[in-house]
């Protein structure tokens, strides 16, 4: 978690600034001091200056409503990092997605099985994972790789 670069309080706004063509600076600003920031003179940036992206800040662009469960809301997860309940995931899935895919690059995990997993398991996951690729090469009339997913679905089901 990254501290205010002037305050040092919990950063909760991000700047990333373009200074040339392949330069930029990144800022870290808690609330109070992204508003002294965002009325600083511009320079004469393009874009999305610091200026708009602390109004968009101000007005609060994330869901403000709360977890029906803890009654966390997203700006306090965003300043504290930690999700109250395991029913945050769906009550801010629209505010954590683009945020998982920031942070990580994808918004599914494709990461590896525990040794331990059973065999039949893995198989059923597998299974899955194939059927929705064969629907998805349906839609999009990619027939070989339709046929090819097709045939490793049959062996799985058969093994």
């Amino acid at each position: 978690m990254h501290k205010c670069q002037r305050c040092q309080s919990p950063a909760t706004l991000h700047i990333t600034e373009i200074t040339g063509p392949t330069q930029f600076e990144e800022v870290h600003l808690c609330e109070q001091c992204a508003t002294k920031y965002s009325q600083e003179p511009d320079k004469g940036k393009g874009g999305k200056g610091a200026k708009e992206l602390a109004a968009e800040a101000d007005e609060g662009l994330f869901s403000k409503h709360a977890c029906p469960d803890c009654g966390l809301k997203f700006v306090d997860f965003r300043n504290s990092g930690r999700l109250g309940c395991p029913r945050d995931y769906a009550s801010f899935r629209e505010d954590l997605l683009p945020l998982l895919e920031n942070i990580h690059g994808e918004t599914k995990h494709c990461g590896k099985t525990p040794r331990r997993f059973p065999q039949a398991k893995k198989n059923e996951a597998e299974l899955t994972q194939l059927r929705n690729r064969l629907k998805q090469a349906v839609t999009r009339e990619d027939y070989e790789e339709a046929a090819r997913l097709r045939d490793r679905i049959k062996q799985l089901e058969e093994a």
